[in-house]
């Protein structure tokens, strides 16, 4: 499967199953971390179907050739 990181524009070939922060950290693309437990959600990025998904917990989803994830920050957090 292909993943497209925006707003980077970076894309890297992912296996299903393989952790999110380890493939975004294969295309070189920074997720900030907090708890590492999904509980704070510093690590909390938007699929291409709008879903928000906490990076540290999630794994690339079998049954698709592409994806898109959105990385935004909260300059609160």
């Amino acid at each position: 499967m292909k993943i497209q990181f925006l707003p980077d524009d970076v894309t890297v070939d992912a296996e299903p199953g393989e952790p999110m922060l380890e493939v975004a950290d294969r295309a070189g693309v920074s997720i900030p971390t907090g708890c590492l437990m999904g509980s704070c959600h510093a690590c909390e990025v938007e699929l291409d179907d709008g879903e928000a998904i906490c990076a540290c917990i999630s794994s690339v989803p079998p049954g698709r050739e592409k994806m898109t994830v959105n990385l935004y920050v909260d300059p609160a957090w």
